[in-house]
């Protein structure tokens, strides 16, 4: 429930817990000494006791109640009363009443120690259980914080000065080193480099950023260094702007919680109504006493006690539920209209597939086997960095094969890496690479980039040995949960920046509709298309592949405009 003032989760949760441990405990002398519950029980307060239920209720309320209390004064000073303001005069009448019942100033019964002391407790887990939930989701703006070094280096005349990335100024120039993070969104005014920036885009294969291009705060220059000039600093960065989504998401609420914050509003003053109506009532009837009795009473038994835990409660145990079946609910409110979904949207990398490129394929060329092309591939790549380097070298691993040691490494931008390995020269890299040495590409070189494959040459000693395929990993999981889906008639949308072949490759894989461009998430859709031919579209610019049933072909049909919106990766 939306409470004034429940900003920073975490710390929220600690606090809650504490309170909650301590009162419950608390609670325990509290009610036990209470002379209204040992009346209903049917046994005696001794009279040495008398006073530990006052004293303990005391801290209880002005220390266990202290949130509702401070959350009551600001829902007052909004003239907004809900949840805070009702749970706040609750314990407060309670409070005056056992005090006055205590002293001798009112009716016995109305001594509501033992009352007071479980209203504070059920509150004070209701909103423990509540702040739980909220907070599930923090770690995600802790990733994004992690994605910006440490230190940046400003160049300062001849010198590069290392200083913290809040130093920074825009139009400074700052040079990010090979496998090095840029601590914010700037252009590229000197070098060239293989960007990963599948934490931002959410796409595995690194992009070729040089001179002129933009990059973002959070992504890593793979395989060489870079100058870059700083253009966006603050909250006018693109990871900012991230940041300022999930933040959204996490200070959302479900619609059962909206209503029961408005029911709590209208409770109020339903209380005040029902305890002004008692007490005239009882005025007039003749009995002053009855009136204030029963007034209190109103007050008191007005607190929402199940509406305070129920709502914490039952988002808490959904919210839990979606979590161990790695769901990340980034709105509440969309987790009650799922029951009214009929089209799921996943995003292509690290939900449909691993989100990391694996060799899926070795071709070698020649005497040369398997093992050898990929063991000598992988002794040439030891050294790199580049994402492309650490999937050869795992999957040599994987294979168990042994690398000799390589000598004379040296990486070029967009050609590929050299080093001598057993004495021979081995190079491994793209297109560039095959225009430098004359070598011809791979007899399998077409079927592999119809499925949309990265593809790798190996050259030794200036002759084409073999080439390797690596690719995106689909999960295994993926196809099962496609499946199941599609049996339930729920129509499947994959979300992909990535080229038009490699979304065709996926298309085969149950997927119903792809929406793929090669995107920043700045510029994917708040509104994505319908599933239907009909395509609604909010000035959006997209290729829209449908997959009909097996009868019929598929239609392709493209689509053109701008989009003003973006939203964060993988967040439901």
């Amino acid at each position: 429930m939306g409470h004034c003032g429940h900003g920073g989760h975490g710390d929220h949760v600690a606090q809650f817990r504490r309170l909650f441990w301590v009162n419950l405990v608390l609670a325990v002398p509290v009610v036990a000494f209470s002379p209204m519950f040992a009346m209903i029980l049917g046994y005696s307060v001794p009279g040495w006791a008398t006073l530990i239920a006052p004293v303990i209720g005391t801290v209880m309320y002005v220390w266990g109640g202290s949130p509702f209390l401070t959350g009551a004064v600001s829902e007052i000073k909004a003239r907004k009363p809900g949840m805070m303001l009702l749970i706040a005069l609750g314990i407060t009448v309670a409070f005056l009443a056992s005090w006055g019942a205590t002293l001798g100033l009112l009716h016995h019964e109305l001594e509501f120690w033992w009352e007071l002391a479980l209203l504070v407790v059920i509150m004070l887990l209701g909103h423990w259980i509540e702040m739980r939930s909220l907070a599930q989701t923090t770690s995600a703006l802790d990733s994004l914080a992690a994605l910006l070094p440490d230190e940046a280096e400003r160049v300062e005349g001849e010198t590069a000065v290392t200083v913290s990335p809040a130093e920074l100024r825009v139009d400074d120039l700052v040079i990010v080193r090979p496998g090095g993070s840029v601590p914010a969104d700037g252009m590229i005014v000197d070098g060239r480099a293989a960007m990963d920036e599948s934490m931002i885009t959410g796409e595995s294969h690194p992009a070729t950023r040089s001179e002129g291009d933009a990059v973002t705060a959070g992504t890593v220059a793979t395989d060489s260094g870079l100058r870059v000039r700083v253009t966006a600093i603050g909250d006018d960065t693109t990871l900012a702007g991230i940041n300022r989504l999930v933040a959204d998401a996490q200070n959302s609420s479900s619609r059962a919680q909206r209503i029961a914050d408005r029911a709590a509003g209208w409770l109020f003053w339903f209380a005040l109504a029902a305890a002004v109506i008692t007490a005239i009532v009882w005025m007039l009837v003749g009995d002053p006493d009855a009136a204030v009795m029963r007034t209190i009473t109103v007050l008191v038994i007005a607190c929402p006690h199940a509406l305070g835990l129920a709502i914490p409660l039952v988002v808490s145990i959904a919210t839990e539920r979606a979590a161990r079946g790695g769901v990340l609910v980034k709105d509440r409110l969309a987790l009650e209209t799922m029951r009214q979904v009929d089209a799921v949207l996943f995003d292509k990398t690290g939900t449909l597939t691993k989100g990391e490129p694996v060799v899926t394929g070795v071709a070698p060329v020649g005497d040369v086997d398997e093992h050898a092309l990929l063991a000598l591939a992988a002794a040439a790549e030891a050294d790199s960095e580049h994402p492309l380097a650490k999937a050869i070298v795992a999957a040599a691993s994987d294979r168990g094969l042994s690398l000799a040691p390589a000598t004379g490494f040296s990486s070029s931008p967009a050609v590929g890496v050299t080093a001598t390995v057993a004495g021979h020269e081995i190079r491994v890299g793209g297109p560039r690479l095959l225009e430098e040495t004359g070598q011809p590409e791979i007899g399998a070189a077409d079927a592999w980039r119809a499925e949309g494959a990265i593809i790798l040459h190996v050259v030794r000693d200036g002759i084409m040995i073999g080439g390797l395929k690596l690719a995106d990993e689909i999960r295994p999981e993926s196809r099962d949960a496609l499946a199941a889906l599609h049996r339930l008639g729920v129509e499947v949308v994959m979300i992909t920046g990535d080229a038009a072949a490699v979304a065709g490759r996926l298309l085969a894989n149950s997927v119903s509709t792809v929406c793929s461009r090669a995107c920043a998430p700045k510029i994917r859709p708040r509104r994505w298309p319908s599933c239907s031919t009909k395509a609604r579209l909010s000035r959006w610019s997209a290729t829209v592949s449908t997959m009909p049933p097996p009868s019929r072909k598929p239609m392709l049909v493209s689509l053109s405009g701008r989009a003003p919106m973006w939203q964060s990766r993988r967040q439901g």
